[in-house]
Formats: structure tokens, C-alpha cells, sequence
């Protein structure tokens, strides 16, 4: 027995046990692995610029405008309007959005561009990035590849891009840009969304975090949780904080550097055909409390996605969402498609002759959901058909 007792203490590197019947080393004195070493990733200069470019984008007031469809997805909003979806016809309709009054700069403060869009000019010859930065508005750029199905789920997909994406970045930063944009979509569904789902997605947006920084770029995460489906608001709350907490698990194990982000999340909703409707005061309790759950303070910003609400419903509950009585760390504000052109879109036509009326249309939804990302806005009541139409696509594809 005591010379079992003189091996364990060999082996603990302590001093043999006082006696023979002494029982095995606590747990307290126990070797412990060692915590990997952080070494250099960003320095003191990249880390400053980061969180100086994520400061300027959620500035008060301000939030983003995502002009980032792809050629597709803007064929399916200029049908709309019987427009026929030509690189022309889409360069006019952002030159259009662009080139308002500088005074947007006071409500946006920064714009996703699409690959295509990032080298068009306006109708001066000015380069798309020069119009947006000469406004004093920060140019970023959407940088994945479009989702592929994960084998053996319930259609759920991860997203792809990563592959060469350290090469665009530093050219993307070359050209102008400042921050991108990578969104992953999951779902919720009897068996979704699914471990394997949640953690791929979350994995693959900390590595594109990843490459961002280290080319100089602020990376808005997107995990968009879809509203396809009839479940409730505490459904889609519970699915959001596993989602999120994965999400900063794996930004975190990849030593992202968090003051230099911006998420980009759904808000908490109930599912499109849910039959129980939901106040924005009750959304916003509901958005809230998951985001104080799993998104650490060091966040400088929180940029909702529209996700198919109208236009008047995304002002009301980014509204409701600023007067909630929860603390709040972050700045809470929005990165709107759909729901900051729907109306300008409607008003265009295709129209020169609406282009005025349409950038009106545009300003009057920046400035409603400046004072909505302040919890300042009182609505009239006297919202449009086109700001109270529904802009939900189910299974919604960039």
C-alpha cells in the first residue's frame, strides 16, 4: 500500500500522503489542462479601426440600408412594378436610393452593396462607393455565396463563400469598402432547428468573422431564424437564444474581436401562419430578453432584419423594442431591404418622371425608423398601403 501511495504522489507531484489509508488526491489538486495561449491576431491599430467603423454605423439614429440583392432577387421585386430586370433598370433604381439629400446621412449609416453594385456609377459617372462615402455613409459589401442543403436534415442549409474569401475581402477594402455582410438562414420546425444545423452555421459565420477582421473589414453576423411556419412568439424566442448562444460560443473560440461586429438578427416573432397575433410591446419583450441572454455587451451594435414584416410593422416593433424596461448594452437599430423600399419601389414604377416621389418615399422610411431605433417614434396613423403591405416571402432567398 505505501508504495502505491508514494507512485500517487509521484505521479500528482505533491508530497506522499501523511498515510498509507489516505484516500486518492482531492479533485482541488488535480492537474489542470492549460487554457490555450491567445496569440497576436489583431493589433492595437486593426482592433481601434474595427470598432471605430462599427461606432460610425450604429451611430444615433442611425442603421442600415441593405441595397444587397442579389440580380434574382431584384428580378422578383422589379416584377412587381411590370419592370423588366436589366443591370440599367437596377443601377437606376440604387442611383435612385444613393443619390438622395446628404441629410439621410443623419438616419443611415451604412449601405450593403451587391457585388455588381459596388462598381456602377451614378447618372454623373460617380462611382457608386464615392456617392455613398461623399454623404459621410460607410460602404460595406455582401460577401457570401448563397446557402447549400445540409445532407439529412430537414432542408436546412448551411452558407457558402468561404473559400477565397480573404482574397475579396482585401480587394473589397481596396475598393472601398469598410464592413460585409454573411447571412445564414435557419428554420423552425418540428425537428428544426436541428444541433447540426445550429452549430455548422454558427461555425461558419465565426470563421467568415474571422477573415473579415483580419482584412480589415467589420462582419455583420447574420443568423436569420425564418418566420416560415404557424409557431408561437416563445417558440421562435427559445430557437433565438440557443441560435445566439451558439453563435457567440463560436465567435468567442475563434477570438473574434467583438467590439469590432455588428449582429444582425430576427427579430422575436411568432411564425407567419401563426393564428395568435402578438403586440409589438410583446415582440419586443420577447427580443429583448433573448438578446440579454446571449449577446455580450462588447457588441456595439444590434441591426434588426426586417424578415418580411411591412414597412409600418418593422418601424412599430424596432420601436417597442427601444422602450422596453430592460437594459439595453447595445445600440438597437436596423438593416432593412425589403422594409426600406418597398414604398420607393411602389412610388418609382420604373418611371423617371416618379423618381422624386420615390426618393420621398425612401427618406420618410429612414427618418421614421432613425426615430424608431431611438424610441422616438409616434405613429400618425396615416401609414400608406404600399408601408402596410406585407413583404413576407416564405423560404426567402437573397
Amino acid at each position: 500500500m505505501r508504495s502505491q501511495a508514494k507512485a500517487t504522489a509521484r505521479k500528482w507531484n505533491r508530497p506522499e500522503a501523511a498515510s498509507s489509508s489516505s484516500s486518492a488526491p482531492p479533485s482541488a489538486d488535480l492537474p489542470t489542462s492549460k487554457m490555450t495561449h491567445q496569440y497576436p491576431s489583431l493589433s492595437p491599430d486593426q482592433k481601434k479601426e474595427l470598432a471605430t467603423i462599427a461606432q460610425r454605423i450604429v451611430a444615433p439614429g442611425k442603421g442600415i440600408l441593405a441595397a444587397d440583392e442579389s440580380t434574382g432577387t431584384m428580378a422578383k421585386r422589379l416584377q412587381k412594378i411590370n419592370v423588366e430586370n436589366t443591370e440599367e433598370n437596377r443601377r437606376y433604381f440604387r442611383d435612385l436610393l444613393f443619390s438622395v439629400d446628404p441629410s439621410i446621412s443623419e438616419n443611415v449609416g451604412g449601405v450593403i452593396f451587391f457585388h455588381e453594385t459596388l462598381y456602377q456609377k451614378s447618372d454623373k459617372g460617380v462611382p457608386f462607393p464615392q456617392v455613398i462615402k461623399e454623404k459621410g455613409i460607410v460602404v460595406g459589401i455582401k460577401v457570401d455565396k448563397g446557402t447549400a442543403g445540409l445532407n439529412g436534415t430537414d432542408g436546412e442549409t448551411t452558407t457558402q463563400g468561404l473559400d477565397g474569401l480573404s482574397e475579396r475581402c482585401a480587394q473589397y477594402k481596396k475598393d472601398g469598402c469598410d464592413f460585409a455582410k454573411w447571412r445564414c438562414v435557419l428554420k423552425i420546425s418540428d425537428s428544426c432547428p436541428s444541433a447540426l444545423a445550429i452549430a455548422e452555421n454558427a461555425n461558419v459565420l465565426a470563421r467568415y468573422a474571422s477573415i473579415c477582421q483580419q482584412n480589415g473589414l467589420v462582419p455583420i453576423v447574420e443568423p436569420e431564424i425564418l418566420p416560415d411556419g404557424d409557431h408561437d412568439l416563445q417558440r421562435c424566442q427559445y430557437a433565438t437564444e440557443k441560435v445566439l448562444a451558439a453563435v457567440y460560443k463560436a465567435l468567442s473560440d475563434h477570438h473574434v474581436y467583438l467590439e469590432g461586429t455588428l449582429l444582425k438578427p430576427n427579430m422575436v416573432t411568432a411564425g407567419h401562419s401563426c393564428p395568435k397575433k402578438y403586440t409589438p410591446q410583446e415582440v419586443a419583450m420577447a427580443t429583448v430578453s433573448a438578446l440579454r441572454r446571449t449577446v455580450p455587451a462588447a457588441v456595439p451594435g444590434i441591426c434588426f432584419l426586417s424578415g418580411g414584416q411591412s414597412e409600418e410593422e418593422a418601424s412599430l416593433n424596432l420601436n417597442a423594442i427601444n422602450q422596453t424596461p430592460l437594459h439595453r448594452p447595445w445600440k438597437l437599430s436596423f438593416s432593412y431591404g425589403r422594409a426600406l423600399q418597398a414604398s420607393a419601389l411602389a412610388a418609382w414604377k420604373g418611371k423617371p418622371e416618379n423618381r422624386k416621389a420615390a426618393q420621398e418615399a425612401f427618406v420618410t422610411r429612414a427618418k421614421i425608423n432613425s426615430l424608431a431605433s431611438k424610441g422616438e417614434y409616434k405613429p400618425t396613423g396615416q401609414a400608406d398601403k404600399a408601408a402596410t403591405q406585407s413583404l413576407y416571402t416564405a423560404s426567402y432567398v437573397y
